[in-house]
């Protein structure tokens, strides 16, 4: 029988595929670096989990490919934990990555690559639904039709280390040119 984070992180690694090692240790968000460490050794001895590119992902099965959405909108993700359930999080129906409940309100990460300005027409507006549009480059928010719905744009970008920094912007940040995060 696996122990309840175990149970988290197996399920975690079926629904998302393949995560980078400090995003399972993130998602773990109560335990400490050593204890998520403890987890991850256990589950991998027991053949629940296992190491792909070096150790650098963990997934269910060693041959997974990770889908590099998916591991982006998991940053996103990570920024809001604080305040969402350890299993209030799924994958979401395309062009959604990942769906989340924070309290009453469900919010959808879509990825987007450059060019792919047309999917977010297909995106289904609904009273409780906000979207966090993930973005290469905050430029891009210019060239979008938004739903009629809140919409938030984040932007991840890799500077070295084992984490990338996520920066959010609201619609008026477009509107001035002003890169000023909002807190989240």
């Amino acid at each position: 029988m696996l122990l309840e984070d175990e149970q988290y992180v197996t399920r975690w690694v079926a629904q998302y595929g393949a995560l980078t090692r400090t995003q399972v240790i993130r998602l773990l968000r109560d335990k400490p670096v050593k204890t998520a460490e403890k987890i991850i050794a256990n589950l991998k001895r027991r053949l629940m989990i296992a190491e792909i590119s070096g150790g650098y992902y963990l997934g269910a099965d060693p041959m997974a490919k990770p889908d590099q959405r998916m591991i982006l909108a998991v940053w996103v993700l990570l920024r809001f934990m604080d305040q969402v359930e350890p299993m209030a999080h799924y994958p979401a129906s395309y062009p959604a990555n990942l769906f989340f409940l924070k309290g009453d309100v469900g919010y959808e990460i879509i990825v987007l690559y450059d060019g792919e300005q047309h999917l977010v027409r297909l995106l289904q507006p609904d009273e409780d639904l906000r979207y966090i549009l993930v973005l290469p480059h905050i430029q891009m928010a210019r060239e979008l039709k938004l739903p009629k719905a809140p919409c938030l744009f984040a932007v991840v970008e890799y500077a070295g280390g084992d984490e990338p920094g996520v920066t959010f912007y609201s619609g008026g940040d477009l509107d001035d040119q002003e890169r000023t995060a909002i807190g989240v």
